[in-house]
């Protein structure tokens, strides 16, 4: 990990990183420090206290606000979306009991989310979004969301892989202020490991042969009324790099595009997202 790029990558965005936190030599002098006290794994959660400890007192910005209230309105759709699956999906087969507990946990995950993203924003005098009136067939897309147990799953799998990469395109704009960055970046891992477990009921119930725990390619298992929402999963290119049989290796597209999720503009979000009768 090369601290000065990561600095330097900060400072596009942030002119006055350094005065955040020292003059530049005390702050590069602060972090060797660190480095040299703490062990290796430990640096990156040492170094993000001391980026806490320059942003905390900062008041978010509108751009700021505008994704916050953006993953609440969101979260407000999975936490109903979970809601009426735990009571009306039919679940059945050899773990309809094991099934049923999980979405009720990712429910339960789901309320979380809804109630710390509605605490962040009143602690910042904003007013939080508040839930709609929601179509889950999506117009009709999926006029059996409820009543057919493998559509649920299909449709829950495509909405925890469109929140991945919705908070993946919302870290750029929350660097700026780290405290709500490492937030939703937690809040990001839970959702990837909601879409694992998705994955992974579907594949032990028989209603996919192919899926994996990770999105593979832009192949979404579903069919082709959840494509868009996997649009561009496919790239192979990170850092102007190709990933693809990179250093001589072995490493194939599949497994290239398996490596990162692909950020989601709000814009696109929105497209994908407001068939279902979520607005902002």
């Amino acid at each position: 990990m090369n601290i000065i790029n990561i600095l330097d990558e900060i400072e596009k965005v942030d002119a006055d990183v350094y005065d955040r936190l020292n003059p530049r030599r005390a702050a590069m002098k602060d972090f060797f420090s660190v480095g040299k006290k703490v062990a290796a794994a430990s640096v990156p959660f040492a170094i993000g206290a001391m980026f806490k400890k320059a942003y905390a007192q900062s008041a978010p910005s509108d751009a700021i606000v505008g994704v916050l209230q953006f993953a609440l309105a969101l979260e407000h759709f999975e936490y109903a979306f979970y809601v009426r699956g735990f009571n009306e999906a039919g679940f059945n087969g050899t773990y309809a009991a094991a099934d049923k507990t999980a979405i009720g946990i990712i429910r339960d995950h789901e309320a979380n989310h809804v109630k710390f993203l509605q605490g962040v924003l009143t602690g910042a005098g904003k007013t939080p979004v508040t839930p709609k009136t929601y179509d889950f067939t999506a117009g009709g897309t999926f006029p059996n969301t409820f009543a057919n147990y493998p559509t649920f799953l299909a449709v829950a799998q495509a909405l925890e892989d469109t929140g991945v990469r919705a908070y993946k395109g919302a870290a750029p704009t929350l660097i700026r202020q780290s405290v709500y960055l490492t937030a939703a970046l937690n809040i990001h891992s839970v959702e990837a490991r909601h879409a694992a477990k998705i994955r992974y009921m579907r594949l032990l119930n028989g209603h996919s042969t192919t899926v994996k725990p990770w999105i593979s390619g832009n192949d979404n298992t579903t069919g082709t009324a959840v494509a868009g929402n996997y649009a561009g999963e496919e790239i192979v290119m990170q850092a102007g790099l190709n990933i693809t049989g990179i250093n001589g290796t072995g490493v194939t597209a599949a497994a290239a595009s398996e490596s990162f999720d692909e950020p989601l503009t709000p814009e696109q979000v929105t497209a994908l997202v407001k068939p279902f009768g979520v607005t902002f």
